[in-house]
């Protein structure tokens, strides 16, 4: 294995296994598996790049660095030349999250500073100027992710945002470094590291910036960031004859489908009602799901009944529903319910025969296929941006696409099931 990944979700897992395995047209990426938590065998030797997908995003930040230095031991252990720390391209993270300390711990645990940090996914609209965040034209604090029900982002600086959460001071290589050339930013890099500074954001803001910046990085034990950092990793191997270059596999799966969608961002929401106006559709009923009247039985009845019709079960909110519910019950109790419901559904599904399944949500996701125990995926062609199709292996496999909620198209849900059918 010549680089292995730590992803702090399973959504953001899938995205950057797809941009690794897509590489740069023209040159193609890496063998790429994605693996459901830390695997307890070695990898398949034809493995050139791993994708740990943890489910560390929102716990505390000890237990997300004792995940992470874990998945780090093993990835190591099948001679990875780089890691990988991948988070959210918006930065999902409180003052008090663990990006940081999870960065922190890792950079000490291989002996390096003056690392990579860059969110920016330009594809999904996600930049970095002059260290600002921003989702396409607004600042990512007034662009709906400050009332993100976990983690809430409420400062567009991530500098300042990272340095919350970080025992060293920030770094920054702005744009004209950027724009300059891979041997300017590797010694704004190395100046920062010189200054004891782990961590440095780096200004992105077209994929050509972050192929210069993974250029930049080509010897680096640690990079950092969305999965928009990988866009030009896979070609350094390639360069060095370490890797010979192939595209994602081609594979699909036919049979009956199902779709649960548990994040509440405003392009899930407009997917959700995009998607309701042709198909068999439910919403969860919060209340009821925490005083017991909502079941795991009542959705996956209503999901089997309408196998084929490509039916919709979902628990999105407007953030006022959403604040309104945490208010009354309790966010972790509430996201708690939400995802064991999801959880319990998904698996009487697989277990009824359901072969297609996507779901919306990175919590969601991570429950999801924490309860399946799906093991190593396969990755697919792209639905989106950032999603592509995943295919588990054994006598019963099953194609899933895990969404993250600000992911996709309006008409996300009916083209990923095609997608997930090799159509």
């Amino acid at each position: 294995m010549l680089l292995g990944v730590i992803a702090d979700d399973f959504t953001g897992a899938s995205d950057i296994a797809n941009t690794l395995a897509k590489g740069l047209p023209g040159e193609g990426g890496l063998r790429t598996v994605q693996y459901l938590g830390i695997p307890e065998e070695k990898a398949d030797p034809a493995v050139e790049a791993g994708v740990i997908a943890l489910k560390s995003r929102s716990i505390a930040a000890a237990a997300a660095v004792e995940q992470s230095l874990a998945a780090l031991s093993w990835l190591l252990a099948q001679g990875c030349r780089q890691i990988v720390f991948k988070y959210c391209s918006t930065f999902d993270s409180t003052p008090g999250g663990n990006i940081g300390p999870v960065a922190e711990a890792l950079a000490d645990a291989l002996g390096v500073k003056g690392v990579i940090a860059c969110p920016a996914f330009p594809g999904a609209g996600r930049t970095v100027y002059q260290g600002h965040l921003f989702v396409r034209d607004q600042l990512l604090h007034e662009s709906g992710l400050q009332n993100h029900p976990l983690n809430p982002m409420t400062d567009a600086d991530i500098r300042r945002w990272l340095r919350l959460q970080t025992t060293k001071d920030v770094g920054h290589v702005d744009i004209a470094a950027v724009r300059t050339g891979p041997a300017a930013i590797a010694a704004t890099l190395e100046a920062h590291g010189r200054d004891d500074r782990t961590l440095v954001i780096v200004d992105a803001i077209t994929d050509d910036d972050l192929v210069a910046i993974g250029r930049a990085a080509a010897e680096h034990r640690l990079i950092t960031g969305g999965s928009g950092i990988a866009i030009g990793l896979a070609a350094n191997f390639i360069e060095k004859g370490l890797a010979r270059g192939t595209g994602a596999d081609t594979v699909g799966i036919a049979g009956p489908e199902a779709i649960l969608a548990g994040s509440c961002s405003g392009a899930t929401r407009e997917q959700v009602a995009v998607h309701s106006r042709n198909h068999p559709t439910l919403a969860v009923d919060v209340a009821g799901v925490l005083d017991g009247t909502v079941t795991t039985a009542d959705l996956t009845s209503f999901l089997l009944v309408h196998a084929g019709q490509a039916p919709l079960v979902y628990s999105s909110g407007t953030p006022e529903a959403v604040t309104m519910m945490q208010a009354r019950f309790g966010r972790d109790r509430v996201a708690a319910a939400i995802d064991a419901l999801f959880a319990e559904t998904a698996r009487s599904l697989v277990s009824a025969g359901i072969r297609r399944l996507v779901v919306a949500g990175g919590e969601t996701s991570g429950a999801v296929v924490s309860a399946l125990d799906l093991g190593a995926l396969t990755i697919g062609a792209e639905i989106d941006p950032g999603v592509p199709v995943l295919v588990s292996g054994g006598e019963r496999p099953v194609a899933l696409a895990l969404k993250s909620g600000n992911f996709g198209a309006p008409d996300f849900f009916n083209k990923a099931l095609e997608r997930l059918a090799g159509r």
